[in-house]
């Protein structure tokens, strides 16, 4: 069975916004970047919620020829990877392998997990928030920016409990953290 992945760049007080909407403040450098490629390169699936999508969609016209090894390298995974848009808005997606559902459906996912021969990713902290209620994550990687904010959008949901379990954890010269969490029963 596949596992659910929620993966998320958030400041070191928990947002993945600031207050303002911005997230500049989590560009990845080339040895993050290439580091998060390695953690994406087996994803068969990226579940996202329409404003995910929409930042994320980027990758597929990007002209990445020239830019950064590890800029290149996503740009592939990301075309590469299959992906369904949860929105009631969107009208139909604007990138290849994209399908667009209507509504977060938690047996659907637990379906798909089941039947999927590749681990899949959720994208975003609110789809990732419901995932996280519903039961359907399975891991957790955090990268952790030298940064706080001070306040935002959050990126693990408030009132909400989750025991984890640390596997792995890794530092960044540029003092980014990565750190890998299973979720405990």
């Amino acid at each position: 069975m596949a596992k659910l992945i929620y993966a998320a760049i958030t400041s070191l007080d928990g947002y993945v916004e600031d207050a303002d909407g911005g997230f500049e403040w989590a560009a990845p450098d080339e040895e993050v970047h290439a580091f998060v490629n390695e953690l994406e390169r087996p994803i068969g699936t990226y579940l996202y919620g329409r404003r995910m999508y929409e930042t994320m969609v980027y990758w597929e016209t990007v002209d990445a020829a020239g830019g950064p090894p590890a800029v290149q390298d996503y740009a592939e995974i990301w075309r590469a990877t299959d992906k369904i848009v949860y929105s009631r808005t969107l009208q139909e997606a604007t990138s290849a392998r994209t399908r667009v559902e209507r509504d977060f459906d938690p047996d659907a996912i637990r379906r798909l997990k089941e039947s999927s021969a590749a681990d899949l990713s959720i994208g975003g902290a609110e789809l990732g928030a419901q995932a996280l209620r519903a039961g359907l994550v399975d891991e957790i990687h955090l990268f952790i920016a030298p940064i706080t904010v001070g306040g935002g959008k959050r990126a693990l949901p408030d009132h909400h409990t989750t025991r984890l379990q640390l596997l792995t954890e890794h530092h960044f010269p540029t003092s980014f953290i990565h750190l890998h969490y299973r979720i405990l029963p």
